[in-house]
């Protein structure tokens, strides 16, 4: 094995005359079947789902109604992303993604790890969907009449984790009534479900049932998965219009003051959710071989399917914090919640069927953009042939949809729909990465054949020194405190839920009595609820560090500080490290503006991700390596030339 064979690449010429053969003898061939506006539509199904109707009210709770420059930061990033992916598409206008699109920039080996982080965004993004379809269709068959026990619409990991916080909530003092909702559900789930031995059958079935019914109609055909996606976005497109119709009459303006009030550190810690009700839109450059003009239509696609949402999720933002107060808005389901609150119940029904409808929309497209990578990847020999069969009737990649159906559908049935999220964004983001930072290295490449769309030049050279330049003025001269305690790595106070919950019995009555010893204005002596009698104090930071300092606990239990606190800035450190390099990298060699400017967004969004999910995905990674250098090393066609 030499080194040199790792980054074996594919050439451009080489996959048309594979594509035109494959054509010419109807051997392995998709149906071509879709327009611009059928990508455009595809698009609006993959992102206006679960940011529209769930993500979108932590996000506001959050940044307040500042929160719509969360959303155009997010998609002016995915933008920068589209751009890369348009111009890829058009010179590479085959199924795949950006699999092969690394293939022919980086290499064989890069194309795998891609491929194999594909496989997390896709498959893991589709069992996201599938939890949070689950969630809102239970919430409408409740609203209708009919309860389905808790322990068939809970995943087993929320369930089991729910109810050792819920048990260690109570034994602090907190009632199940004063329980938050989703540990209710959780508490009840468990105790409720049937045990084989120690064993609880906790399973999301509803999840289960709306899995084989996407993946059989994805198995039936491109024209019958197009025609339903159509359908559906219309619908939703619809109702999200007349929410915005009626939301703008009782919009109260008083409401938008204060318009930042967390600031900006307020507006970007919600990155990563409104980031996830973006994803999707890469979807679309897994049908190319299905369209009917890929290198002309994918481009429009992407970027209409972009433009239109955004204005959307701005439009929706600014109606949701000028109906209620934003600080209210910290709900799963913030769209039903204001009507609710308004007494507009009639709306809340018709929001909770638009969102059953958008939820199964979103995930039809995502189970269409897994099969398709995988064909890609056994096409190239790197899986078993049997992944790139396609059948001779419906001409869908079969077996792979039927593979991604049971590899969708048992983790939904037990995942926890926060690790997920999580999961399917890094995935998605490293691979946004990667595909800007392709067409950075091909940029001065003259013997690519070009498509008919290529990214407008802009010159980065002094652009990205200037930015890295005063982002660092800023970062010293308007917000230094936070940035000292970054870089010495100061001392944190452990928030008050993190510690009431990590500790045990006799540990709870000390903190009590603690606690009700320094309480001078007699706010705690009728209650025995640990987390509100320390909540109370979380209103003033000054205050609260003091009252913990004074806590009869162990520190470990009350700071965060060490490696214990550094870890979790490792991700931003990557990210810093990484900048200084781009910039670089950008003067020497004056790199193409706007996929670098996607290349830094996505980066940085990947490190405001936890680093467990940075290890997660590390592990993801090290688990493809092996069947890398096991199997698809040696069965790679390239191998063979």
């Amino acid at each position: 094995m030499t080194f040199s064979s790792l980054f074996r690449k594919k050439t451009v010429q080489d996959i048309l005359k594979q594509v035109e053969k494959n054509e010419a003898d109807g051997h392995n061939a998709l149906g071509r079947h879709l327009t611009a506006r059928d990508l455009t539509a595809f698009g609006i199904a993959a992102i206006v789902g679960a940011g529209i109707f769930s993500t979108i009210g932590k996000a506001s709770s959050d940044g307040g109604p500042a929160v719509i420059f969360l959303f155009l930061f997010t998609a002016l990033a995915c933008s920068f992303a589209a751009f890369a992916y348009a111009e890829f598409a058009s010179m590479v206008p085959v199924s795949g993604s950006a699999y092969t699109y690394s293939y022919v920039a980086f290499g064989e080996l890069m194309a795998w790890i891609i491929g194999w982080a594909l496989i997390m965004e896709y498959a893991i993004g589709n069992i996201t969907v599938a939890i949070s379809w689950s969630d809102y269709f239970t919430g409408l068959l409740e609203s209708g009449g009919l309860h389905l026990p808790q322990w068939v619409q809970m995943d087993y990991l929320s369930a089991s984790n729910g109810f050792k916080d819920a048990t260690a909530l109570m034994q602090s003092g907190k009632s199940f009534e004063n329980l938050a909702e989703p540990l209710k559900a959780a508490y009840t789930a468990w105790t409720t479900s049937p045990t084989i031995g120690s064993f609880h059958l906790v399973a999301d079935l509803p999840a289960l049932f709306i899995i084989i019914l996407i993946t059989a109609l994805v198995y039936r055909g491109m024209k019958e998965s197009r025609n339903a996606s159509n359908v559906m976005v219309v619908v939703k497109l619809c109702i999200i219009l007349l929410v915005i119709a009626v939301g703008a009459f009782y919009v109260d303006t008083e409401n938008w003051t204060p318009f930042a009030p967390n600031g900006v550190s307020g507006i970007l810690k919600g990155v990563s959710a409104v980031f996830f009700a973006y994803i999707g839109f890469d979807a679309i450059s897994t049908t190319a071989e299905e369209c009917k003009d890929p290198q002309r239509d994918l481009p429009r696609g992407m970027m209409w399917a972009i433009i239109i949402c955004t204005i959307l999720y701005i439009v929706i933002a600014l109606v949701l914090t000028g109906m209620v107060n934003y600080s209210e808005l910290n709900v799963g389901d913030p769209l039903a919640f204001v009507f609710h609150k308004l007494n507009l119940k009639w709306m809340s029904g018709i929001i909770a069927v638009s969102a059953v409808i958008a939820m199964a929309s979103v995930l039809l497209v995502f189970q269409m953009g897994q099969p398709r990578i995988w064909m890609s990847m056994s096409r190239d020999g790197l899986l078993p042939k049997k992944f790139s069969r396609v059948h001779p009737k419906y001409k869908t990649p079969s077996y792979a949809t039927v593979v991604t159906g049971f590899v969708v559908s048992v983790p939904a049935l037990f995942l926890n729909l926060t690790m997920v999220t999580d999961l399917c964004s890094i995935g998605t983001l490293f691979a946004f990465v990667l595909v800007c930072a392709g067409v950075l290295v091909l940029q001065n490449k003259k013997d690519i054949p070009r498509g008919k769309f290529k990214t407008p030049y802009m010159n980065s050279k002094y652009v990205i020194p200037f930015m890295l330049a005063a982002g660092l003025f800023y970062a010293f001269n308007y917000n230094n405190k936070a940035t000292m305690g970054f870089i010495t790595n100061e001392t944190k106070t452990v928030n008050a839920t993190d510690i009431i919950t990590s500790l045990n019995k006799e540990e709870s009555k000390k903190v009590y009595e603690y606690l009700l010893s320094i309480d001078t204005k007699k706010n705690t002596a009728e209650t025995q609820d640990l987390e509100s009698m320390l909540m109370q104090y979380q209103q003033d930071d000054t205050k609260y560090a003091e009252v913990v300092a004074g806590l009869p606990i162990g520190d470990e239990l009350k700071f965060e500080s060490g490696f214990d606190l550094f870890k979790h800035k490792i991700p931003m450190w990557i990210f810093l490290i990484s900048l200084i390099g781009l910039t670089v990298w950008s003067f020497k060699e004056n790199l193409s503006l706007i996929p670098l400017l996607g290349l830094v967004s996505c980066l940085y969004m990947m490190a405001e991700l936890s680093v467990w999910n940075w290890i997660y995905f590390s592990i993801w990674l090290l688990i493809g390596l092996s069947i890398y250098f096991g199997f698809s090393r040696k069965n790679s066609k390239l191998s063979h030339m």
